[in-house]
């Protein structure tokens, strides 16, 4: 709804003190740029938008306290920052930015604290510059942060068990979670696309994530993430059926996760369609995550299935008559 475009669109410059160019503000929004300026020009009746060298930029309002912390929380930041530079796999420079940002509020007051923590920032920036792989875990990182404040669905390459896949995921949290190794990687939790299932991802697992067009909102009654028990192996299941489907969308295969399955086999038809083929439990469940898949699944073969399939939509379309 085009108030919730607007919220994002004050979030998403508040996010970004440095402005952003009109294209740019178009791009994460996921509309034409001059739908942007329309909605700037609103956001600028009720907060201090304005434009410098070409980009957009929003004011802190003249009624908001200046930015100052107790001696104890500066101590306390200095800590916690220090603790997270030092456990983070990954060190991150907008980190580095924030504590010097912090540390010249606090000279006045707490001189050798924000020496402290200009010397921290110092350090993660160092770490930084010399971590492999670390530009690319910032990047993905910012991009993850940006498909949250703006309500866009990602789509990531990651490794998955030593097999890299392609997963297209709205994402609902950002931060660390304990894993069965006992380390805190940083991830992104999300539902996945065409499902109502929720997974977290390793961020140093990504290799790239790229914004789609398609936007999204986080449940109000969202209810804490649970695991979810794992399908039965396809060789455990008595009646299986050799599937042959033709695909306009691969996030759509994410709709059969849930089902006892074997490993897709994907070649590339032309169009844009893929041909996939893999078994699975011949249930109603089956057919009903195809019917989830709308138009992103064709069903091709077996014959005697497709058959079935067309006849169940058929019965289903003749309870609402002619349409």
């Amino acid at each position: 709804m085009k108030g919730d475009r607007i919220a994002q669109l004050e979030l998403l410059l508040r996010s970004h003190p440095e402005g952003l160019k009109k294209s740019e503000i178009a791009r994460y929004l996921g509309v034409h740029r001059s739908t942007a300026g329309r909605y700037i020009e609103e956001l600028s009746q009720t907060s201090n938008v304005y434009e410098d060298k070409n980009s957009v930029r929003i004011r802190t309002k003249d009624s908001d306290e200046p930015f100052a912390l107790s001696v104890y929380e500066s101590l306390a930041m200095n800590m916690g920052a220090e603790m997270l530079a030092n456990n983070s796999q990954f060190q991150n420079p907008h980190l580095a930015s924030g504590l010097r940002k912090i540390a010249t509020g606090m000279e006045s007051y707490a001189p050798e604290i924000a020496k402290n923590i200009v010397h921290l920032a110092d350090e993660i920036e160092s770490k930084f510059q010399e971590q492999e792989n670390g530009y690319r875990f910032s990047k993905v990182l910012d991009v993850l942060i940006d498909a949250w404040v703006t309500g866009r669905i990602v789509r990531i390459r990651h490794v998955e068990k030593e097999k890299e896949e392609e997963t297209e995921l709205a994402p609902y949290f950002i931060g660390f979670v304990e894993n069965e190794d006992g380390r805190n990687p940083i991830t992104v939790t999300g539902r996945l696309r065409h499902t109502a299932e929720i997974v977290t991802v390793d961020i140093s697992a990504i290799r790239s994530v790229l914004l789609l067009d398609e936007t999204y909102t986080i449940p109000d009654n969202l209810k804490a993430f649970g695991n979810q028990s794992k399908p039965d192996s396809v060789t455990d299941i008595i009646d299986t059926i050799h599937l042959v489907l033709m695909i306009r969308e691969k996030s759509a295969l994410n709709s059969f996760r849930r089902l006892a399955h074997s490993e897709f086999r994907i070649s590339d038809v032309t169009d844009g369609k893929f041909r996939c083929e893999f078994d699975a439990e011949n249930s109603i469940e089956l057919i009903l995550r195809i019917i989830q898949c709308n138009d992103s699944v064709e069903v091709v073969e077996p014959q005697k299935f497709r058959k079935r399939f067309i006849s169940m939509l058929r019965q289903i379309l003749s309870i609402y008559g002619t349409i």
